[in-house]
Parts: C-alpha cells; sequence; structure tokens
C-alpha cells in the first residue's frame, strides 16, 4: 500500500517548510528520492504527486517539499497565494533550505533516515540541487530537470536597473495571470554570493553521477542552458526528450491519474539511471 505522510521543518524567518513523503509500507527503508521545485512551482504542483508515485512503485521513497518563502501556505497547497513572501525569498535562503531538508532526511524522523539521498530539480530546483550536490557527498546521485544554468537566466538582465531604482520588480505568472513582486533584496543576495550562487562553476565540482534532462520544446528554458551545464561538467549524461515542454507536458491542476508521456519518458530515464 501507498502512504503519504507530512511534515513541517523551520524554514528561514520563522516560516514553515512543508513536505510528504510517499512510500510503500512495506518497503519502509526504500531509498530516498528527494525532489526540489522550480521558482513559481510548489510540491503539490500538477502532477508531482503521480511522478513520486511511479519512483515509489519502483522501489524508492519520495519526499517533496515546499521553500519556505515560494509563496504555498498551508490551508491552501494549490495555489502561490503569500505574494509578501514570495516577494522576501532570496536564493540563499533556499539553498540553506535545501541542506536543512536533507539534514532532516539523513539524520531525522525515522520515517525519512537515510544514509545518502537521491535529488531531482526542477527548473530553479535544478539550479538548488546542483549547488547543493556540489558540496554534499551524502547525495549519491542527481538528476536535473529543466534546469537552469544560471539564476539571471530567470529574469531579463536588462531590467535590473530600474528594478533597483524601483526596489521591486513584477513577473508574471503565465498560468494565473498574477503579476508576482519581486523585492530588490532577491538581487543583492545574488550579488553579495557571488561564489555560492555560481551554478556553472559549482557543476564543473560535481563528482557524483549526474542525469541532465530537458525537453526541446522548453520555451521557459532554453535547451542551451542543459548544454551549458554539460560542457560545464563534460562527465554528466545529457538526454533530450522529444516534444517535451517545461513541464514534461503535465499541467496545473492535472486532469487525469496518468503522466503525460513526457513526464513518463522522465521518470523511466531516471529510474533506469538511479538503478544502475
Amino acid at each position: 500500500m501507498i502512504k503519504r505522510e507530512n511534515f513541517t521543518l523551520a524554514g528561514s524567518k520563522g516560516r514553515g517548510i512543508l513536505m510528504d513523503l510517499t512510500y510503500k509500507t512495506a518497503h519502509k527503508k526504500a531509498p530516498l528520492i528527494i525532489f526540489v521545485h522550480g521558482f513559481k512551482g510548489f510540491k503539490d504542483w500538477g502532477a508531482y504527486h503521480l511522478m513520486g508515485d511511479y519512483f515509489v512503485q519502483h522501489g524508492y521513497r519520495f519526499l517533496k517539499f515546499n521553500f519556505s518563502h515560494n509563496g504555498v501556505v498551508a490551508d491552501n497547497l494549490r495555489e502561490v497565494t503569500d505574494m509578501i513572501a514570495f516577494s522576501e525569498n532570496t536564493f540563499s535562503m533556499e539553498v540553506e533550505e535545501l541542506n536543512r531538508v536533507v539534514d532532516f532526511a539523513c539524520n531525522g524522523s525515522s520515517m525519512t533516515k537515510t544514509e545518502h539521498v537521491y535529488l531531482i530539480g526542477h527548473s530553479m530546483g535544478g539550479a538548488m540541487s546542483i549547488i547543493h550536490t556540489a558540496t554534499d557527498k551524502r547525495v549519491k546521485k542527481l538528476v536535473t530537470m529543466a534546469s537552469i544554468s544560471g539564476f539571471r537566466n530567470l529574469w531579463d538582465i536588462k531590467d535590473e536597473e530600474q528594478w533597483r531604482l524601483q526596489g521591486i520588480m513584477y513577473i508574471e505568472n503565465k498560468r494565473t495571470g498574477i503579476m508576482m513582486p519581486l523585492k530588490v533584496s532577491l538581487l543583492d543576495d545574488l550579488n553579495k554570493h557571488p561564489n555560492q550562487l555560481d551554478v556553472l562553476a559549482k557543476a564543473a565540482h560535481i563528482t557524483q553521477p549526474w542525469l541532465i534532462v530537458h525537453g526541446d520544446n522548453d520555451t521557459s528554458v532554453g535547451l542551451n542552458q542543459a548544454e551549458e551545464l554539460k560542457k560545464a561538467n563534460p562527465h554528466t549524461k545529457l538526454s533530450i526528450v522529444k516534444g517535451a515542454d517545461h513541464v514534461f507536458n503535465a499541467t496545473h491542476p492535472y486532469p487525469t491519474n496518468v503522466l503525460p508521456s513526457a513526464l513518463q519518458d522522465f521518470c523511466e530515464q531516471s529510474v533506469k539511471f538511479f538503478d544502475k
């Protein structure tokens, strides 16, 4: 039987990191995958629950979580609604919070206890996973999914001057049409920690097995960014999924209990990679 359990971990500035663990009751000590969501993403987006079920059916436990300042609150896990929290997020906070999640998995609850973890990071979560993997040997293998190759790829650099003058910038959530605020503190954080947040430099230092997966129909994060990551670390494997968009053809809300073929392809490749 597949079961889900919820946890809350202390996050940044007093906000919680909401987590859920999916596992088979007969295999409570199966290898653990941690999934890291992207920039405007969250753990309960779209078909992520089906993706978790897929990995559990193939011999793994699956832990997904919300960064504390991703704008999702406990009483509404299906949408980004807390724009104050979202506006106050920084990359450094997320780097630290991912470390807390891995610590929790390796040292904390008996439900998650493990000696090492497998990481899957989507989009910006891919960048966070790269940074973490470069310095944490508890990560046994890494899969990045439509990952960015640098944080400044999340916006147009020419907008930074106006962003700094106004102290805030708005980015559109294309699915909802909502304009989402980013305080200049996000940009300040990036400028303050150029080495810690240099994704390509961190990528070059990864020694664990790493699979890069990207769709050739991704209009949000171009395939060139996957190629940049591959160039930074030639030991990685780059797999291109034909016809896959940025979310591997899933939607939110997701209307069926069957994975889209592109996301199914991603899951199959990841299981084969983890199983080796």
